[in-house]
Parts: structure tokens; sequence; C-alpha cells
């Protein structure tokens, strides 16, 4: 590697010079009787056990020395590694040492990278003669982008771990940071990634390999330098880690915990073909394990020992001489204790497998109800990922529980409760009586429509719950009812024909706003009157998007299983199963019809056997809509009837290409709205269309509607 490449790679570790730690060099001298007397077996608040130790020479077996920090309250074990190259020397302050899996937990500010971004390798150090290697318990972490990191030993022999980083062309600093500062989520590759630790055979890692990816990229993105790292698995997920901390801390003051797998190489034969043969040389066991209950263990550089199996792990050392404990007491203290520990340890256990059996069985349905794809459709999003996901436990305090004061109504699907959030957000939550799959599918289909939206005119998804048996959605609450609630009550009056108007108009603005402002076309395809929910001040809220679709912008339409409301349904969609735009067109040219109206299309039948689309359709030719017109409508509405029945007409023909855009029937309503108060021309029972020529066609049209839904009751 060329020293140019060299001086763009920082390594964060802070040697120290000889002098300080000089003392702490082992001699190479081994004694076979170990006296414990004089020897330390704790600094602060962890034990420190043979063959670690603290002092002379013959309290520890070479390589394990350690020395008690006192600078630290409480004092914390000091383990110092010498560099064989450079001959510093760099140094951990230990929290916990294992002799049962021979491990050591230490705390490293030695532990964060640099990358500079040029390419090649940086060494690390040489520190072969220690007796240390990682654990598989770490993991390698990569900040940065557009860059390939990976961490070996043995002179890029022996390969520890790695991973790749990408991101974005146009990322932003503002992008690398939010990236870089994710906390309770794993790195997928996106301004940052991890990637499991290997073990490896040839002691700890030696040097670091970079290099740079999407090297012909427009924009150069290497000038925001990583960090690469090294910490115990899990704790970069439950830490915010961001490079504004790192820079604003310093590297050198970042504590990150690391695992070191330990095992004894001085003074003993390197084992050989340790898979093949993992037990040890009687010298070697005679040598290292003192007590005579344990068993020795090569490993992939030196030995270790471990008490046999009905010894005690948690007192027991190997190590010395009578230093397994065996678990068997006296009989008159082992029958009482024994009693008192069956019965702790039979309810601890059923307390835990009670634990685990729920948290299995919130894991099995959080993947039966599509969690996975519900985390991968709100990532893109961080502002929903945030808060999408709501707990039980918030739930329940929301609800009292689900208590009957709170329950809003329901259907043979499921309740709807009101609720109150601990942000103070009311919600209406909305909880399943049953396991339906297809509910289900709908179910995430309406949170993944639903997190890309953001209108006022569309109700707001705040979250979900999905580790139960049947999903939970949470919704802002909506006060005031449905539109059908509204529209269809007893008495001559209902909604005032201005409010109608208005709740039209709203609604036309929310589907154009789906069908061409959102960032991915959607079409709603069950519009109706009970899915228009008004809030206090009768706002329109359009809700329900469990049967909604995305629509590709290179396509004019997909063709998917027919699905909607009797009376709401596009016939040609019903005939084709051709799912397009103008399919919500026709939907809500029928809303238009119930608006003015009052009645309700799914059920209503004329006299002369016709639905209400056909009759309207034959009526609107005839000149003749008193006939069918709600009298609020009639004595409220002057001029603007004329103008919202051509548009209806316009929207319900039956061809697909002529009906007009939602954007052209938003446009148009809020026209008729903003030339309320000046009727042009005479009021005319029988308006016109635009080119006067659109009768007889209208009437063939509904005809051949009419057909279709006859097909729909006999088929052929």
């Amino acid at each position: 590697m060329t020293a140019q490449a060299l001086t763009h790679i920082s390594l964060s570790q802070h040697r120290h010079k000889p002098s300080p730690h000089s003392h702490l060099i082992p001699s190479p001298y081994i004694s076979l009787h170990i006296s414990r007397c004089n020897c330390s077996t704790s600094c602060g608040d962890v034990d420190v056990p043979y063959p670690f130790g603290i002092g002379s020479a013959d309290c520890y077996w070479p390589g394990f020395s350690l020395t008690c920090d006192t600078s630290q309250q409480p004092a914390k074990p000091l383990l110092v590694l010498r560099d064989l190259v450079l001959g510093s020397y760099m140094s951990f302050h230990v929290a916990k040492i294992s002799l049962w899996n021979n491990t050591v937990r230490v705390i490293s500010t030695n532990a964060i990278f640099t990358v500079r971004f040029s390419e090649g390798y940086f060494m690390l150090g040489n520190y072969s003669e220690a007796p240390y290697s990682l654990s598989t318990s770490n993991e390698f972490i990569l900040l940065g982008c557009n860059l390939q990191v990976t961490l070996n030993s043995d002179s890029n022999k022996d390969f520890i771990s790695g991973c790749g980083s990408f991101c974005p062309s146009n990322a932003s600093e503002t992008y690398i940071e939010k990236a870089l500062g994710r906390t309770g989520r794993n790195c997928y590759g996106i301004g940052c990634c991890q990637a499991h630790i290997s073990m490896s055979s040839n002691g700890l890692p030696t040097q670091l390999s970079i290099q740079k990816l999407n090297k012909n990229a427009n924009q150069d993105l290497t000038l925001h330098p990583g960090y690469a790292l090294i910490a115990e698995e899990g704790w970069f997920d439950r830490r915010r880690l961001s490079k504004e901390m790192v820079e604003r801390e310093g590297i050198a003051k970042v504590q990150v915990p690391q695992v070191l797998q330990w095992e004894v190489i001085q003074g003993l034969p390197r084992p050989a073909g340790m898979k093949a043969h993992p037990g040890c040389p009687a010298e070697v066991a005679r040598k290292l394990c003192k007590s005579k209950n344990s068993n020795c263990k090569g490993g992939s550089r030196g030995y270790v020992c471990q008490c046999m199996y009905a010894y005690d792990k948690r007192g027991s050392n190997p190590y010395l001489v009578d230093g397994c404990k065996g678990i068997y007491l006296s009989i008159g203290v082992a029958v009482g204790t024994g009693i008192i520990v069956f019965l702790l340890v039979g309810s601890f256990t059923h307390k835990r497998f009670k634990h685990r059996r729920a948290q299995m069985l919130k894991q099995k349905f959080f993947e039966k109800n599509r969690g996975q794809l519900l985390q991968q459709l709100v990532s893109q999003r961080a502002d929903i990922a945030e808060r999408m996901i709501i707990t039980l436990d918030e739930l329940e305090k929301a609800t009292n529980r689900f208590g009957k004061s709170r329950e809003l109504g329901g259907g043979g699907h499921g309740t709807v409760y009101k609720g109150i959030l601990s942000d103070l957000h009311v919600v209406a939550i909305k909880k399943p009586k049953a396991v339906i799959q297809k509910e289900i599918d709908e179910f995430i289909n309406e949170v993944a429509i639903l997190s890309l939206i953001n209108h006022r005119n569309v109700v707001k998804l705040y979250g979900c719950y999905l580790e139960t048996e049947v999903p939970m959605l949470v919704y802002e609450f909506i006060s005031n009812g449905t539109l059908y609630d509204h529209l269809h009550v007893d008495g001559p009056k209902s909604l005032s024909w201005n409010d109608r108007l208005r709740i039209a108009t709203e609604t036309a603005r929310s589907l154009a706003h789906l069908h061409s402002t959102a960032s991915v076309p959607i079409i709603h395809r069950d519009i109706k009157s009970v899915n228009i929910l008004l809030d206090d001040t009768l706002t329109a809220k359009v809700a329900d998007f469990g049967a909604s679709r995305y629509v590709p912008v290179d396509r004019p339409g997909i063709t998917t299983r027919v699905q909607g409301t009797r009376g709401y349904l596009d016939p040609m969609y019903f005939y084709t199963g051709r799912l397009t735009e103008k399919s919500d067109v026709y939907s809500f040219g029928v809303l238009l019809l119930e608006l003015l109206t009052r009645k309700k299309p799914f059920s209503y039948v004329s006299s002369e056997e016709e639905g209400l689309v056909t009759h309207f359709s034959t009526l609107f030719t005839q000149g003749n809509l008193s006939e069918i017109l709600d009298p609020q409508v009639m004595e409220e509405g002057g001029s603007e009837i004329e103008e919202v029945a051509a548009i209806a007409a316009m929207c319900i023909t039956l061809r697909g290409e002529d009906r007009p855009s939602m954007k052209q029937v938003e446009i148009k309503l809020e026209g008729t709205q903003a030339s309320r108060g000046h009727e042009e021309g005479d009021v005319r029972n029988c308006p016109r269309t635009a080119d006067g020529s659109r009768s007889a066609e209208l009437s063939r049209q509904y005809s051949m509607e009419e057909e279709f839904a006859l097909s729909s009751r006999y088929p052929r």
C-alpha cells in the first residue's frame, strides 16, 4: 500500500507509549504451584479469576496480566496489549471475565476508525502474541457512502468480516446524517451496513481493506467521511451513533463494548488440526487444567479448561486445584434446599415459558399479518416508520382496555373504538372479530396506501398493531359519522345543498390528488357515501382504502379481480376486469346522483325496474329530472342543479374514455361553487350536453349497462 493511501485513512486508536505499562509485560516463567494468597481476585465490582490476575507474575498465566485502574469510580481492570510492530500499547477496560465460555467483555475507545475513502488497506497492528481474538458475539458496522470495507487478519488471508454501504447520487448531508443517526433498527446498506464477525483463527484483526464503490457516479459522494467500528452485537441498534455525535464527542471518547475470545497459548505447544482433534495432549491437560474434575479442550490457537458438567459453573475455576465446585450438597441440606429451589425454579420456569410462548405467538402473528412487508413499506419514510407500529399496551390504555364505553360502533367484521393516545391524539381503532386472510391483505394494502398520502380530505392513519391474531388499525378520529348517515335520515330535510356541493367538491379534490398528484397514482376502487367521513365542520374525509390499488404511471390500467360495491361499480370494469382511474370517476358520478336524488344506489329500483343510474340517465335524456331529484335540492339548488347533473351524466358515461378525469371534475365543481348566486340563463328541466347530441347515445349506452347488470344476475 502506498504512503499516499495511508494518509487518507486515520485510525482513532490512542496508542500508549511503552513506559507507562512496561512493567506489565509478563515473565515467561510459569509457576506450577500457584499461590493465590497475595493476588487480587477483584478490581472494583469486576471479578478477576485465574488465569487472569493482578500483581506479580505468579498471579496470572503469561498473557493474562491485568492492572487495576483506580482512576475510575468504581475501579476497573485494565487490559493492555502490545503491538509487536510499532512497540506501542492498546488498552481496554474489562467489564466481565467468563471462564465458562472463555470470553472477556471489554470497553474500548479503540473501536472506531475514520475512513477517508482512498482505496487500499491500513494496518491495525500486530498483536499475535496476545491470547485474544474477536468473538462471534461482535458485529462489524460501516457508516458512510459508496464504500466496501473488510476486516482481515494474517496479511489479508483470514477474512473476519465486511460489508458495503451505498447512498443515492443526490444524497445530501441531511440524508446521510439521518441514515447514520437511525436507532433501534438494523442497517441494510443505505448509509450504513452491518455484518456478523466470523471467528478468526489468527487472533485479532490486523488490517482494514477499503474499496470505493459507484466510481462512475455523476456526483462524488466521497466528500463525506465514513466510520467503521467493531461492537458487541446489538449495541449499535440500541444507541444513536451518528456522524454528528462522533465529531462532537471525539472518536477517542466514544466507549464501545466488545467481546474477546481468549485461549491459553503461551508456555504450551500450539495445537494442530483442532477440528479433527478437539482434545488436548495429556501433558497440556496436566499443566493447564489443575482441577481433577475438569476437561481440557483445544482451540484454534491454544487451549482452554472447563469444569465437568456436574460441577457448578458459577463459582468454579478449572485452572485451580480443587477449583471445580461440586453441585451435590449434604442430604439434609439438599432435601430442604432442593424443595425451595425446585419451587422457585418451577415458578420462574413457568413464568419464563409463558413469556417466551407469548413472545413467539406475537412473532408468529406479526409474520402472518405480513409485518415484515409493512416494515419494508414504511422504511422508505422515516416520519411514518417512527410512529407506525403501536404497542398493545398503548392501545389498551387508550381505550380503557377496549371497554364498552369506548365503542363507537361495529358490524359483522369487527368493532371500532374511540381512544386517546399518550400524545393526546384522539383516534378511532378498528379491531376485527375474526381471522379472514382477504381482510388481512386489505389491511396491509390500506396501510401501504395511506402511508403515501397526506391530504386534508383523506383520513389520516396513525399506525397499527400486528402482534395479535387479527391486526388493528389506528386512524384519526372523525367525529361526525359518514355522508350516508347525514344524507339518508328520516324526514323531508337532510344536508343542505350548499353542504352537499362542498362535500362533493372536497371528495373530487381528494380523488384528483390520488390520481395525479400522489407520488404513485392510486385508484380507490370503492367510492361511496359510507366511505366519506365528516368531521365536526362537515369537512369530507375519504376513508377505507382496503380495496385500493397502485397504477404504474406508464400503464393506462391494470387487469384485476373485480371488487367494489353494487350500485357504485363501473360496468366496464365489471365486464372486462380492467381497472383504470375512470372507474373511480364512474363511482363518483353515482355519488353525485345520490347527493342530487337522496336515493340509495345499491337498493333503488324505479317503477320501470330500472336502477338509479339507468333511471337517472333516462330522465336526463328526456329532460324530466324533476321526477327523481330530491325536493330539498330543487328548492335550494337553483341553476347549480343543472351544472351538477351534467357533470354526473358525463361521469357515468358507459365508455371510460368518454368520462372526464377527476381533475376536470374538480375544476368544474369548483367553478359551480364559485358561480353560486349568479345563475346564467333560465332554469331548465332538461339540461343538455355541450354539443347537444348526447341524448340518443346516453340512452343507448345505458341500455347496454342494464344488459351488463342482467348478465351478472343471469350468467351465460
